[in-house]
Protein backbone atom coordinates (compact mmCIF):
# COMPACT_ATOMS: atom_id res chain seq x y z
CA UNK A 1 0.00 0.00 0.00
CA UNK A 2 1.47 3.37 -0.98
CA UNK A 3 1.72 6.28 1.38
CA UNK A 4 -0.94 9.00 1.12
CA UNK A 5 -0.31 12.33 -0.56
CA UNK A 6 0.49 14.95 2.06
CA UNK A 7 0.19 18.69 1.40
CA UNK A 8 2.58 20.85 3.41
CA UNK A 9 3.79 24.44 3.41
CA UNK A 10 7.02 24.90 1.49
CA UNK A 11 10.27 25.92 3.13
CA UNK A 12 13.13 27.86 1.59
CA UNK A 13 14.87 24.50 1.11
CA UNK A 14 12.23 23.43 -1.45
CA UNK A 15 13.63 25.87 -4.02
CA UNK A 16 15.55 23.24 -6.00
CA UNK A 17 12.34 21.26 -6.49
CA UNK A 18 9.82 24.08 -6.92
CA UNK A 19 11.59 26.72 -9.01
CA UNK A 20 12.29 24.58 -12.10
CA UNK A 21 8.65 23.47 -12.07
CA UNK A 22 7.48 27.07 -11.83
CA UNK A 23 9.52 28.19 -14.84
CA UNK A 24 8.62 25.09 -16.82
CA UNK A 25 4.96 25.90 -16.21
CA UNK A 26 4.87 29.68 -16.66
CA UNK A 27 7.43 29.96 -19.48
CA UNK A 28 7.24 33.37 -21.16
CA UNK A 29 5.61 34.90 -18.07
CA UNK A 30 8.74 33.93 -16.10
CA UNK A 31 10.94 35.52 -18.74
CA UNK A 32 8.93 38.76 -18.57
CA UNK A 33 8.88 38.69 -14.77
CA UNK A 34 12.63 38.25 -14.36
CA UNK A 35 13.92 40.03 -17.46
CA UNK A 36 15.83 36.88 -18.39
CA UNK A 37 16.33 35.75 -21.97
CA UNK A 38 16.23 32.01 -21.31
CA UNK A 39 14.40 29.53 -19.09
CA UNK A 40 17.69 28.80 -17.33
CA UNK A 41 18.27 32.49 -16.64
CA UNK A 42 14.70 32.93 -15.39
CA UNK A 43 14.98 29.92 -13.09
CA UNK A 44 18.30 31.22 -11.76
CA UNK A 45 16.68 34.59 -10.95
CA UNK A 46 13.70 32.86 -9.36
CA UNK A 47 16.03 30.85 -7.12
CA UNK A 48 17.10 34.16 -5.61
CA UNK A 49 13.49 35.20 -4.89
CA UNK A 50 12.16 31.88 -3.57
CA UNK A 51 13.80 32.01 -0.09
CA UNK A 52 12.79 35.66 0.42
CA UNK A 53 9.52 36.87 1.90
CA UNK A 54 7.24 39.47 0.34
CA UNK A 55 7.33 38.49 -3.33
CA UNK A 56 5.03 36.39 -5.48
CA UNK A 57 7.55 33.55 -5.84
CA UNK A 58 8.34 33.30 -2.13
CA UNK A 59 8.23 29.92 -0.44
CA UNK A 60 5.66 31.46 1.92
CA UNK A 61 3.12 31.31 -0.97
CA UNK A 62 3.85 27.69 -1.89
CA UNK A 63 2.35 24.35 -0.93
CA UNK A 64 4.19 21.11 -1.68
CA UNK A 65 2.46 17.78 -2.34
CA UNK A 66 4.57 14.82 -1.31
CA UNK A 67 4.34 11.10 -0.80
CA UNK A 68 6.75 10.30 1.98
CA UNK A 69 9.93 12.28 1.34
CA UNK A 70 9.29 12.52 -2.42
CA UNK A 71 7.84 15.85 -3.63
CA UNK A 72 5.26 15.32 -6.37
CA UNK A 73 3.94 18.78 -7.11
CA UNK A 74 3.53 22.35 -5.96
CA UNK A 75 1.00 25.14 -5.89
CA UNK A 76 1.91 28.83 -5.69
CA UNK A 77 -1.00 31.04 -4.57
CA UNK A 78 -1.61 34.38 -2.89
CA UNK A 79 -4.52 36.77 -2.29
CA UNK A 80 -5.25 38.58 -5.55
CA UNK A 81 -5.41 41.97 -3.86
CA UNK A 82 -1.75 41.56 -2.84
CA UNK A 83 -0.53 40.89 -6.40
CA UNK A 84 0.74 44.42 -7.05
CA UNK A 85 2.76 44.57 -3.84
CA UNK A 86 4.14 41.06 -4.35
CA UNK A 87 5.32 42.08 -7.82
CA UNK A 88 7.23 45.18 -6.59
CA UNK A 89 10.51 43.24 -6.11
CA UNK A 90 10.34 42.15 -9.75
CA UNK A 91 9.73 45.73 -10.89
CA UNK A 92 12.85 46.71 -8.94
CA UNK A 93 14.83 43.88 -10.56
CA UNK A 94 13.73 44.90 -14.05
CA UNK A 95 14.64 48.54 -13.37
CA UNK A 96 18.07 47.48 -12.08
CA UNK A 97 18.61 45.63 -15.37
CA UNK A 98 17.73 48.78 -17.32
CA UNK A 99 14.48 47.24 -18.54
CA UNK A 100 10.99 48.75 -18.33
CA UNK A 101 9.79 48.09 -14.79
CA UNK A 102 6.42 46.80 -15.95
CA UNK A 103 4.99 43.66 -14.42
CA UNK A 104 1.45 42.69 -15.21
CA UNK A 105 -0.02 41.63 -11.88
CA UNK A 106 -2.23 38.61 -12.41
CA UNK A 107 -4.30 38.29 -9.24
CA UNK A 108 -7.82 39.65 -8.93
CA UNK A 109 -9.04 41.18 -5.66
CA UNK A 110 -11.40 38.92 -3.73
CA UNK A 111 -9.83 35.66 -4.82
CA UNK A 112 -6.96 33.44 -3.83
CA UNK A 113 -4.97 33.56 -7.04
CA UNK A 114 -3.27 30.33 -8.13
CA UNK A 115 -0.17 31.64 -9.88
CA UNK A 116 1.29 28.22 -10.61
CA UNK A 117 0.16 24.60 -10.27
CA UNK A 118 2.73 22.04 -11.35
CA UNK A 119 3.04 18.28 -10.91
CA UNK A 120 6.04 16.16 -11.80
CA UNK A 121 5.61 14.13 -14.95
CA UNK A 122 5.78 10.86 -13.00
CA UNK A 123 2.94 11.93 -10.67
CA UNK A 124 0.52 13.27 -13.30
CA UNK A 125 -2.89 11.61 -13.34
CA UNK A 126 -2.60 10.48 -9.71
CA UNK A 127 -4.79 13.18 -8.14
CA UNK A 128 -1.92 15.42 -7.01
CA UNK A 129 -3.15 18.52 -8.86
CA UNK A 130 -6.70 18.09 -7.54
CA UNK A 131 -5.37 17.64 -3.99
CA UNK A 132 -3.36 20.85 -4.30
CA UNK A 133 -6.39 22.73 -5.61
CA UNK A 134 -8.49 21.48 -2.68
CA UNK A 135 -5.73 22.74 -0.36
CA UNK A 136 -5.92 26.11 -2.12
CA UNK A 137 -9.67 26.19 -1.43
CA UNK A 138 -8.87 25.65 2.26
CA UNK A 139 -6.37 28.51 2.17
CA UNK A 140 -8.93 30.78 0.52
CA UNK A 141 -11.49 29.99 3.19
CA UNK A 142 -8.94 30.54 5.99
CA UNK A 143 -8.18 33.98 4.52
CA UNK A 144 -11.85 34.91 4.22
CA UNK A 145 -11.88 34.64 0.42
CA UNK A 146 -14.83 32.90 -1.19
CA UNK A 147 -13.22 32.01 -4.51
CA UNK A 148 -10.06 30.69 -6.13
CA UNK A 149 -8.92 32.07 -9.48
CA UNK A 150 -6.27 31.26 -12.03
CA UNK A 151 -5.26 31.92 -15.62
CA UNK A 152 -4.97 29.09 -18.11
CA UNK A 153 -3.43 29.51 -21.52
CA UNK A 154 -5.55 28.54 -24.50
CA UNK A 155 -4.91 24.91 -25.37
CA UNK A 156 -3.48 23.95 -21.96
CA UNK A 157 -4.61 20.41 -21.08
CA UNK A 158 -4.83 21.39 -17.39
CA UNK A 159 -8.06 23.25 -18.22
CA UNK A 160 -9.86 19.89 -18.07
CA UNK A 161 -8.64 19.36 -14.49
CA UNK A 162 -9.76 22.86 -13.53
CA UNK A 163 -13.21 22.30 -15.03
CA UNK A 164 -13.52 18.91 -13.31
CA UNK A 165 -12.72 20.52 -9.94
CA UNK A 166 -15.35 23.22 -10.55
CA UNK A 167 -13.56 26.18 -12.16
CA UNK A 168 -15.58 28.13 -14.71
CA UNK A 169 -14.45 30.65 -17.33
CA UNK A 170 -14.80 34.27 -16.18
CA UNK A 171 -13.20 36.18 -19.07
CA UNK A 172 -9.92 36.41 -20.94
CA UNK A 173 -6.68 38.30 -20.40
CA UNK A 174 -3.55 38.99 -22.37
CA UNK A 175 -0.32 38.52 -20.44
CA UNK A 176 3.29 38.51 -21.66
CA UNK A 177 2.07 38.14 -25.24
CA UNK A 178 -0.23 35.17 -24.55
CA UNK A 179 -4.00 34.83 -24.28
CA UNK A 180 -5.34 33.29 -21.10
CA UNK A 181 -8.76 32.38 -19.77
CA UNK A 182 -9.44 33.62 -16.25
CA UNK A 183 -11.12 30.73 -14.43
CA UNK A 184 -12.85 31.03 -11.08
CA UNK A 185 -13.98 28.39 -8.58
CA UNK A 186 -16.25 29.04 -5.64
CA UNK A 187 -15.64 25.96 -3.47
CA UNK A 188 -18.43 24.69 -1.25
CA UNK A 189 -18.11 25.97 2.31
Amino acid sequence: MSEPIVIRPATAFDAAFAVPLVQQTIGRVGLALTGADSDTGAARAMLGFFPLRGNRLSYENVLIAARGPEPLGMLLAYPGDQAGTLDDPFRERLASLGLPAQVESEGTPGELYVDTLAVTEAARGAGVGAALLRAAAGQAQARGLDRVGLLVEDGNRAATLYARVGFRAAGTRTLAGGTYTHMVWTPPQ
